[in-house]
């Protein structure tokens, strides 16, 4: 462990070059939690390019492991999401059996983020249309939720960054009062900038608000054993469930 990172070292794999998640995700992160970033290259976020990413994946996760970091976090959701509830679940133990090694996905920690929140029906905000997001629909489902509602936002997936966050938190609640059975919202997704959006959500809707970008450094933090709240940004983080 190098100087600095005395806390522990997360290696992650980001399925683009797009920037903001993991800007946001280190800034959050407490001092002494390194991070080494490798990435998929992943361009149009359609459902082949994500599922022939998962050998890519495999590759990251072997470099990852030969810098002996602590902990092992591959972004994307789609990518493990593809593969059903038990299938991801399957993938996550052959690579940690075989590297020695602890890995959370992006989808993971989001179904341990709703439960720790208590979240069990929930309206989903993404930005992906079309069938892919029937199949996300069903992992969340086979891992025990209920999704009362999924709506996608118009946006080109080159351009998500530039969505404005008031854009999406109009979005959000447009379609949450909706379902005034939802216990919370999912919004699912890291290529949007919408990490000042979520505390302001809860408060207007009184519900938790579950996003990847905190999700993940609450996530990464659990298990290396650390426990810092982080206040702004939602629940989650705040309270440290």
């Amino acid at each position: 462990m190098y100087y600095g990172n005395w806390r522990g070292v997360v290696g992650v794999i980001k399925p683009t070059y797009r920037p903001g998640s993991l800007e946001e995700m280190i800034r959050l992160l407490p001092e002494g939690i390194g991070v080494i970033p490798l990435f998929l290259g992943i361009k149009t976020g359609g459902e082949k390019e994500r599922l022939d990413a998962l050998e890519t994946v495999k590759m990251k996760v072997a470099e990852l492991a030969r810098l002996n970091v602590d902990l092992i976090h591959p972004e994307g959701a789609g990518v493990f999401m593809l593969r059903g509830y038990k299938g991801a679940e399957e993938i996550v133990r052959a690579l940690e059996t075989e590297h020695g090694i602890p890995i959370v996905t992006t989808s993971m920690v989001l179904v341990e983020a709703l439960r720790a929140l208590g979240v069990k029906r929930m309206l989903v905000v993404g930005y992906l249309e079309g069938e892919i997001n029937q199949k996300y629909a069903r992992y969340l489902m086979d891992a025990g939720f209920e999704v009362l509602g999924w709506e996608a936002i118009s946006a080109a997936f080159a351009d998500l960054g530039r969505v404005p966050p008031n854009e999406i938190y109009a979005f959000a609640k447009k379609h949450y009062l909706r379902y005034p059975d939802a216990q919370g919202i999912l919004m699912i997704g890291s290529g949007w900038r919408v990490l000042n959006m979520i505390q302001v959500l809860e408060q207007d809707l009184q519900v938790p608000v579950v996003q990847a970008v905190p999700a993940r450094v609450w996530a990464i933090q659990k298990r290396l054993h650390v426990r810092q709240p982080v206040k702004g940004y939602g629940r989650l983080l705040e309270e440290m469930p």
